[in-house]
């Protein structure tokens, strides 16, 4: 195809090649696909011409490949027909097989057809499909993504796929027809106000553009990034109000609108300013809607960490608090025996006045210190709870700057039951963005019932003007901010215009969708979705008593060399026998190979891959400006390292504005997916990858790996076990035969479980594992079921295994097991999983599409602050699972 042809390029020629081209086998390869079953054996006996039998063959052996059918030279095929005459007609000659004609070959794909239940993309496929590209399309209308859900759409509705050209102009069609009708919709519904606000976005303030500083994010949690941060959601918020009625008008999704986000991010004010103005401004649109949430997002999270933050600060301070009353209490305690000596002293009368015996006392020992001496001497612990109320105070002018003007810009919402919090931050909110201080409040206005009984004590002090106990308001604000910290983070109060703490029912496939279940499951494919419940559980009962029968049988028998047993009789316990030597990191092979520079490597990567073809123009077709290899190379050389385009350009030779402008239009997150994803696929292409299979599954890990940050970000986090003293992040990799296929950059304060199913669900290189591994870090309460019902095993790596086994489920009462070495703790809860099916379908199909992040979705499905039924249900499935 031209450079420039007027289609999308969204494949390179080699992943065309690899969907469409000839299958291109090994030995190997033949004697899997060439080996017939026994209905396509009587298939081919029912054919009595040698040619038509041999090539029937062949086309089976293809189609079961690649589910295509294919027009062949002679020539091309020859070493594939020299197999199934060896195979099938060993006293043939090879040379006798003739071209089929027209008729017979297309007869032959009928009948192939027939035998896999498969239909050609005839008009009434073809017109389905568009249909769903258009759904698609409004998930995201990045012509790979609606490529790869269509290619997955014919694969679930066993079509075989039309040619490149074809799905090019349809997904093209697709995207323009998709841009026109949301832009329309834009401009029928703008108001001057809104219009007025997005072209401000373009003009130049105090000679920068407007939309070039509220790009900015904050570098940390400081005082002067939160309150710019502020600032800018403050200028968003006439046009987030707009959208959240337009963009649920034109039915735009997350993805999409953050899909045009992202482009204002990458286009330069003057190409914005070049493109038709309603583009524009449906792309400024989507980034001032897309950026407020975001906002929203970095003050609920700076809110959280500087909560937490204060909360350590008294915490530490309580603890060398105590530590020092313990110390000058025992110092003291020589100075408290001669005070009780007082009592026996001979030489004292008895008629002496209380008040001269204490004058002694206090000459030795201070008055201030007696009250410290006696709770040690009566083994009264210190009160460190008392001591962190009391350091609140001191922390109060903190507190107050850096919380208060966050606190006052989110609206929260939540459950019934937090209805005494919620009324709580509602006064607190109306006081302060009147302007008024807490302390002007009536301490009785201010609701009592979220104070338990355990902290009455601390929050209640006793003045010196007044003997009747008053609310330190102070401490009261503080704990208000304490505990909706604790309910942000449980899911139980939520911000409605946030992306990661909104409610849990608008991060699910909303219900008038939902309406349409039968067929939003049959598009997802998943079997576990599609089959009844009842006989999921069935075949799991099956699955899992054979397995724990089996299992323990194979320990008692002594044939699992791994387990050791120990005891006799009732005591009988067992233990994992660990290797007492480790094998080398690295083979000393690799160290017999030569060293190469990066740059020869990239070159010759390129070369084999062509994954410099990946690095498209930010403007795609709509400009002719091919890119430099030499400067796309140097990009990545100095982005990868941390040396900077600066540097780069001092040591290359190479202008730094000529680096500049292709970091700027040629690389972005989808090109370096894209380029990584060629190199994954070539990888994998070779014939060393298949022998790190394990077991000959294809198994894949991920880790994450800490990285110390050179310059400031907002997801950058202090870890003193990785960094000292500075700050970093986590680069979370999945890994498939010691080749990164996917990777995520996370904050180290993040579990890593959160992000198994994330990264292994938008993994969109070819390589698909079966079985996936990680360290305990990567396991929670799901990920088991949530692996499973996507086509994956989970085979986590646990650290303690007797910790982790504890709680197995079994189908049968407690009895059935008491032969057995390892023991179950209690019966499966079918019964409820039967009852929350519904809804565990409708949280796994939310899954499955790509309008929520999947990550904040398992987050909140693992955690244990909040519970309900449906969770319940669904954390019983990961028990199954985790048996499997």
């Amino acid at each position: 195809m031209p450079r420039h042809s007027r289609r999308l390029s969204i494949l390179t020629a080699q992943e065309i090649e690899d969907m469409y081209g000839l299958p291109r086998f090994t030995e190997n390869d033949r004697r899997v696909f060439f080996d017939l079953s026994q209905t396509e054996r009587d298939l081919v006996d029912s054919v009595h011409t040698f040619s038509v039998a041999a090539h029937l063959i062949l086309q089976l052996g293809y189609f079961k490949a690649k589910r295509q059918f294919f027009v062949y030279a002679h020539e091309a095929v020859v070493d594939d027909l020299a197999h199934i005459c060896n195979c099938y007609f060993p006293e043939r000659d090879i040379t006798k097989i003739k071209a089929l004609s027209k008729p017979t070959r297309l007869e032959q794909q009928q009948l192939i057809l027939q035998l896999f239940d498969y239909r050609l993309c005839d008009a009434t496929a073809r017109i389905e499909l568009e249909q769903k590209a258009q759904r698609v399309a409004i998930l995201s209308t990045q012509p790979i993504f609606i490529l790869r859900e269509l290619l997955q759409y014919m694969t679930n509705q066993q079509l075989v796929i039309p040619g490149y050209t074809y799905l090019q102009d349809m997904v093209g069609r697709t995207v323009s027809g998709e841009r026109r009708r949301t832009t329309l919709l834009l401009s029928q519904a703008l108001t001057p106000d809104v219009k007025q606000q997005l072209e401000a976005l373009l003009q130049a303030d105090e000679g920068m553009y407007r939309i070039s500083i509220l790009k900015h994010e904050p570098k940390d949690f400081s005082y002067g990034e939160l309150r710019q941060e502020v600032e800018r959601r403050k200028f968003f918020h006439i046009l987030y109000q707009f959208g959240q009625t337009f963009l649920v008008l034109a039915g735009l999704s997350n993805e999409s609108v953050k899909y045009y986000a992202s482009l204002v991010q990458f286009y330069t004010v003057y190409k914005l300013q070049r493109m038709a103005v309603t583009t524009t401004r449906l792309y400024l649109l989507c980034f001032a809607y897309h950026r407020f949430r975001q906002i929203n997002d970095n003050l609920i999270d700076a809110f959280i960490h500087l909560v937490g933050q204060y909360e350590r600060q008294a915490k530490f301070a309580a603890e060398e608090a105590a530590i020092k009353a313990m110390t000058q209490a025992s110092a003291n305690l020589q100075a408290a025996g001669q005070v009780l000596n007082l009592f026996i002293d001979t030489s004292i009368p008895s008629n002496t006045p209380f008040s001269e015996i204490k004058k002694k006392a206090f000459a030795l020992l201070e008055s201030e210190r007696f009250a410290m001496v006696s709770d040690y001497m009566r083994n009264i612990e210190f009160d460190k709870t008392a001591f962190e109320w009391s350091y609140y105070g001191m922390l109060q002018h903190k507190f107050k700057l850096n919380l208060r003007h966050l606190f006052c810009n989110l609206h929260f919402e939540g459950l019934v039951d937090d209805a005494p919090l919620l009324n709580a931050v509602a006064l607190l909110q109306e006081l302060l963005r009147k302007g008024k201080s807490p302390r002007q409040a009536k301490p009785i206005d201010f609701p009592s019932s979220i104070i338990t009984k355990a902290l009455q004590r601390y929050m209640y002090t006793t003045s010196r003007k007044r003997k009747n106990k008053q609310l330190d308001v102070d401490r009261y604000e503080f704990l208000v901010y304490r505990l909706l910290r604790n309910a942000l983070e449980a899911g139980n109060v939520y911000v409605k215009d946030s992306n990661d703490f909104r409610s849990f029912e608008d991060d699910l496939i909303n219900a008038k969708r939902w309406q349409d279940k039968e067929t939003l499951l049959r598009e997802i494919g998943a079997p576990i979705l599609l089959a009844p419940i009842q006989e999921t559980l069935a075949t799991f009962r099956v699955e899992l008593e054979a397995k724990f029968k089996r299992v323990n049988e194979r320990i008692e028998n002594g044939n699992n060399k791994h387990i050791k047993i120990m005891g006799t009789g009732d005591k009988r316990r067992w233990s994992l026998i660990y290797p007492t030597e480790e094998e080398p990191i690295n083979s000393p092979f690799y160290g017999q190979l030569p060293g190469i520079g990066i740059a020869d490597l990239l070159w010759f990567v390129a070369k084999e891959t062509g994954f410099l073809n990946a690095f498209i123009h930010v403007l795609e077709r709509y400009v002719k400006q091919e890119a430099d290899p030499r400067l796309i190379l140097a990009c990545i050389v100095a982005m990868g390292t941390n040396m900077g385009l600066w540097k780069m350009a001092e040591v290359s030779g190479l202008s730094y504005s000529s680096l500049l402008t292709t970091a700027r239009n040629f690389l972005r997150v989808e090109t370096l997916h894209a380029g990584n994803d060629m190199i994954a696929n070539a990888t994998a292409n070779l014939p060393m990858f298949s022998q790190y299979d394990i077991d000959e599954r294809k198994h894949s890990s991920s880790d994450g790996q800490r990285i110390e940050t050179q310059i400031p970000t907002i997801n950058a986090r202090h870890a003193s076990k990785y960094f000292a003293l500075k700050k970093g992040v986590s680069a979370y990799t999945l890994v498939f035969n010691h080749v990164p296929c996917n990777a995520k950059i996370i904050g180290t304060h993040e579990h890593e479980s959160h992000y198994v199913f994330d990264i292994l669900h938008n993994n969109t290189t070819d390589v698909q594992p079966e079985r996936h591994s990680t360290d305990t870090h990567g396991t929670n309460q799901v990920n088991f079921i949530l692996l499973y019902a996507f086509g994956h095993q989970f085979a986590p790596r646990y650290r303690d295994l007797h910790k982790r086994i504890s709680g197995l489920v079994g189908f049968h009462n407690l009895s059935h097991y008491d032969n057995y070495l390892i023991k179950l703790t209690r019966r499966v809860l079918d019964a409820l999983v039967v009852k929350e099916w519904p809804n565990v379908q409708r949280i796994l199909a939310s899954l499955a599409q790509k309008d929520v992040t999947q990550a904040t979705v398992v987050r909140k499905l693992s955690s244990y602050a909040r519970q309900n039924q449906t969770k319940k249900a669904l954390w019983e499935l990961d028990n199954i699972r985790r048996m499997r």
